[in-house]
C-alpha cells in the first residue's frame, strides 16, 4: 500500500491529509509551524472548517493519520508526497514561491528512492516544470522521481465534502507513470465516476487560475448589476434568479454582496493579471474585475455615508468579519476595507463574528469594540450592518434587535431580509440593488 506525506498543514494541506486518510491511505502530515503540529496531535484544528475536526479524529483513531514537525520522517516514509504549502501574494500581485521551493529543497535532501511529488499548491504556469528541473539537478545520480500537479478546488465551509465528491480532478504531468499512481490514490473517486482531466503541467496550472478568475468575474458582474439596480429601481435578486436559470450562465456565484474575498479569488486574480501583464499580454477583463470588486467595497461605505450625511461619531454594529459564512478566514475579507473606511470617517464600530472575532481583534485592536453576540453588537447603536452571510444572521430575533438599537436602521449587504417585513417593523432598510 502506498504511503502518503503531506507537506503543509494549512487549509489545503490539512484537508488533503484528512481526505486521503479517509480513503484508507496511511498519511503523515508535517508543517514548519511546530505549535500547529502540537495542536493537531491533540486533535485540535487551528481554524474553523465544519466537519474537518471530526473526520480528522476518525482517521487518527484508526492510525491512518499522524502529524510530525520533522519533515524528514514524513518524506522518508512516503511513496507519494503532496506539497501544499502557502503561495501568498506579494504587494504587486505576484506569487511568493519561497515556501514552495523550500519544501521541494527539503524533499530533495531526504530522498533516497523513487517517489512521486505532487504539487497541490496554487502556482503560476511553468512552476511545476521548474520544480522538476530543480529536483533533477538535486537528485542526479541519487534516485529517480516523478512530478505531477494536482490543483485543488476546495470551497471554505465545505472543504471535506468538496474533497470527497469533487466536481472534477485535474492532473498535470508529462509522463504516464504519475497518472497510474494518482489513479490508485484516488480510486474511491474513480469508483464514484468523478471526471478526471489529464493534461500537461502548464494547462493544469492554468485551469486553476482560469476557474477562480471566472468565478470572481461572476461575483463582480452581479455586484455591478446591483449598483445599477439602485440607479434605475430594479431588484438584483430577481435579475440574478432569472439569468441564473439560463444553463449557459447558471446560478452559482450570482449572489450579490459587498465583494468577493478569501484566500483564493483575490490572490489568484491578482497573480493571474500580474503574470501576464509582466509578459506583455495584459488581461483587461481580469483587471476590470479586480477594480470592480474594490468599487463594491467603496459603494457599500457610500450607502452608509449617504444615509447619515456624516459618519463622524455615528455608532454602528457590524455583523461579520470573515469573508463568508462557514469559515473563520478573514484573508481579503470585504469586511476589512469596509471597516477600515468607516473608521477613517469617524464611525465608532462594535464587531461580532461567530468564528473570526479573535482574528478581528488582532487586526483592529482598540480601534473597535467587540461583542459576544449579535444583540450585544446592536445595543445602543445608530444602525447595524450585515457584512457576512452567516446562517445565524438570517435568523435574528428582529424584535430584540429593534429594542437593542437606538435607531432602527439595517444595512443588509447580503440581502438576507425582505424590505417589506423590516419596514413594517419600523426599520429603515438599506441594501444594494434592492
Amino acid at each position: 500500500m502506498d504511503k502518503v506525506a503531506v507537506l503543509g498543514a494549512g487549509y489545503v494541506g490539512l484537508t488533503t491529509a484528512v481526505g486521503l486518510s479517509a480513503f484508507g491511505w496511511p498519511v503523515v502530515c508535517t508543517d514548519v509551524d511546530k505549535e500547529k503540529i502540537e495542536s493537531l496531535n491533540k486533535g485540535q484544528v487551528p481554524f474553523f472548517e465544519p466537519g474537518l475536526e471530526e473526520w480528522m479524529a476518525q482517521s487518527m483513531q484508526k492510525g491512518l493519520l499522524t502529524f510530525t514537525p520533522d519533515a524528514s520522517i514524513a518524506i522518508r516514509s512516503a511513496d507519494v508526497i503532496f506539497v501544499a504549502v502557502g503561495t501568498p501574494s506579494l504587494s504587486d500581485g505576484s506569487v511568493e514561491l519561497s515556501d514552495l521551493f523550500a519544501a521541494v529543497s527539503t524533499i530533495s535532501e531526504h530522498m533516497t528512492e523513487d517517489k512521486l511529488i505532487v504539487i497541490k499548491s496554487t502556482v503560476p504556469p511553468g512552476t511545476t516544470q521548474r520544480v522538476k528541473e530543480f529536483l533533477g539537478e538535486r537528485l542526479a545520480g541519487i534516485c529517480s522521481f516523478e512530478v505531477a500537479t494536482n490543483p485543488e478546488f476546495l470551497r471554505e465551509g465545505s472543504a471535506i465534502a468538496d474533497f470527497m465528491r469533487p466536481d472534477r480532478v485535474v492532473i498535470g504531468t508529462d509522463r504516464s507513470a504519475p497518472i497510474e499512481r494518482l489513479q490508485r490514490i484516488y480510486q474511491p473517486l474513480i469508483e464514484r465516476e468523478v471526471p478526471f482531466i489529464y493534461t500537461n503541467f502548464q494547462t493544469a496550472e492554468m485551469i486553476k487560475y482560469s476557474a477562480n478568475s471566472f468565478l470572481a468575474m461572476k461575483v463582480a458582474f452581479i455586484n455591478e448589476i446591483s449598483r445599477v439596480c439602485d440607479l434605475v429601481g430594479a431588484d438584483v435578486l430577481t435579475i440574478a434568479r432569472a439569468i441564473g436559470q439560463d444553463p449557459r450562465i447558471g446560478p452559482a456565484y450570482l449572489q450579490p454582496g459587498p465583494g468577493y474575498g478569501g484566500s483564493c479569488l483575490p490572490k489568484d486574480t491578482a497573480a493571474f493579471a500580474h503574470f501576464f501583464r509582466e509578459r506583455g499580454m495584459p488581461l483587461p477583463i481580469i483587471e476590470a474585475v479586480m477594480e470592480s470588486n474594490r468599487m463594491q467595497h467603496r459603494y457599500a461605505v457610500q450607502k452608509i455615508s449617504d444615509y447619515y450625511n456624516t459618519l463622524d461619531g455615528i455608532k454602528l454594529g457590524v455583523l461579520g468579519t470573515a469573508f463568508k459564512g462557514g469559515t473563520s478566514d478573514m484573508r481579503q475579507s470585504p469586511a476589512i476595507p469596509i471597516i477600515n473606511q468607516l473608521l477613517q470617517l469617524g464611525t465608532e464600530l462594535t464587531l461580532y463574528d461567530p468564528q473570526a472575532l479573535d482574528e478581528a481583534r488582532q487586526l483592529w485592536g482598540d480601534a473597535c469594540l467587540y461583542a459576544e453576540d449579535e444583540y450585544e453588537a446592536a445595543a445602543g447603536q445608530d444602525g447595524i450592518v450585515i457584512v457576512t452571510d452567516w446562517p445565524s444572521f438570517r435568523q435574528l430575533d428582529l424584535d430584540r434587535v429593534a429594542q437593542a438599537l437606538s435607531r432602527k436602521v439595517m444595512f443588509d449587504f447580503r440581502s438576507l431580509y425582505q424590505r417589506a417585513k423590516l419596514e413594517q417593523m419600523g426599520f429603515d432598510y438599506i441594501a444594494i440593488g434592492r
